[in-house]
């Protein structure tokens, strides 16, 4: 099974089953010298671990990560950085009507008729539960990004047909966590919170979006067409379970706007160099950053996993059956997707950075090749009584 990796040169590998023994990620391409440490991982990892409301699947995960390799002293060595986090609540008996049976609107028949085989419990490999790989990549992608002055904010916009207005980057880094639903408008939050509640209590689900934003990247980042930062992007946010869409800029709305209307002046920043007047691209023109915020949506279709009636067939008789998902779902997705969405973010926007040479991927300090004696203050390779391992 191939399609377990992103990045060329900050590259994420998946592995991991929803009710299996653990979850875990490798990453390569982290440059030497990063001070990370498990705490750093688990800040965002609680963000995205289920239970943490009365909205969010009731499965009682901890989400605790172990750091097994790629660091020393408390910083990265260069090395490929493996985490693992294990799965502790798993229950798979739940699953077993649908061995045969595909749950209306899933992976379970279309994972089968490729393998001839699937992990069925709690769906597998295709069950976002995966996800929780992704963030912890992406806490190592964002501290990184934070040293180079490249920050994220994303938040939930829109839950079925209750939109937040407009707000700034600044609010959305204050508010976004101050509701269960990690809408940065606290009146909008609100009504969305009751809108989700009734859609719970009626065994249905709900859709919504959520609004992203990326500051502090430089211009010149990405490549002309299947290297475009809007592609690469694409690639990465519609690998989110649920998404339907990915828009930068004005997004759908472009289609209303003429040729006049969408075209943006050119004028001269405080460096006399020229700079686009507005930002209706997003960020992005011929598929490279002009150095201005990169912004979009991400739209999540509801849940698939819903407790209501619904109509499935057995593949091996024929026979025609009724599906009742019993366990334990969230109703909506977006709430748990923000971390998602700005780890999937942070891993492509670090990647362009590492390709551009923005980064220097073997080391963050840009020195080359000679040892620094410093670095490492307890190795052993610097321990004057060690005359054997002492570097000259």
């Amino acid at each position: 099974m191939n399609g377990n990796s992103i990045g060329r040169l900050f590259q994420v590998t998946t592995f991991g089953e929803s009710h299996g023994e653990a979850m875990g990620v490798t990453v390569s391409g982290c440059p030497a010298g990063l001070e990370l440490s498990e705490e750093d991982v688990q800040r965002e990892l609680d963000r995205r671990k289920p239970g943490q409301s009365k909205i969010s699947t009731s499965r009682g995960e901890p989400d605790e990560v172990s750091i097994k390799s790629g660091l020393q002293d408390g910083y990265t060595t260069g090395t490929p950085i493996g985490m693992v986090i294990q799965n502790k609540d798993a229950r798979s008996g739940k699953y077993e009507p649908f061995i045969t049976a595909p749950r209306p609107s899933h992976g379970d028949f279309t994972y089968s008729a490729k393998f001839g085989t699937r992990n069925w419990g709690g769906g597998g490999r295709s069950s976002a539960r995966e996800t929780v790989n992704w963030v912890a990549a992406g806490a190592v992608a964002k501290k990184i990004l934070e040293s180079e002055g490249i920050e994220i904010a994303a938040h939930v916009n829109q839950i079925g047909d209750i939109e937040a207005p407009d707000v700034d980057f600044e609010t959305i880094q204050a508010n976004v966590e101050d509701n269960e639903v990690r809408c940065a408008h606290p009146e909008t939050a609100a009504e969305m919170r009751e809108a989700i509640d009734q859609y719970q209590r009626e065994g249905n689900s709900i859709g919504g979006s959520i609004y992203f934003e990326v500051q502090g990247v430089p211009r010149g980042l990405g490549a002309p067409r299947f290297d475009a930062v809007e592609a690469r992007l694409g690639q990465a946010l519609l690998s989110v379970p649920a998404t339907t869409a990915f828009e930068f800029g004005l997004g759908r709305d472009a289609r209303e706007y003429t040729g006049l209307d969408r075209n943006e002046d050119w004028t001269v920043d405080e460096n006399g160099d020229p700079v686009p007047v507005g930002n209706d691209h997003g960020g992005l023109q011929g598929g490279i950053t002009t150095g201005q915020p990169i912004y979009g949506e991400v739209t999540l279709h509801a849940p698939t996993s819903i407790p209501s009636e619904q109509t499935t067939v057995d593949w091996e008789t024929g026979e025609e059956k009724t599906a009742q998902v019993v366990g334990r779902h969230d109703p909506v997705l977006p709430p748990r997707g923000v971390p998602v969405v700005e780890s999937m973010l942070a891993i492509t926007i670090l990647d362009f950075m590492l390709l551009g040479g923005r980064i220097t991927p073997d080391r963050l300090d840009g020195q080359p090749g000679e040892y620094d004696t410093d670095y490492h203050p307890s190795s052993p390779v610097n321990d004057p009584d060690d005359a054997d391992t002492r570097v000259e």
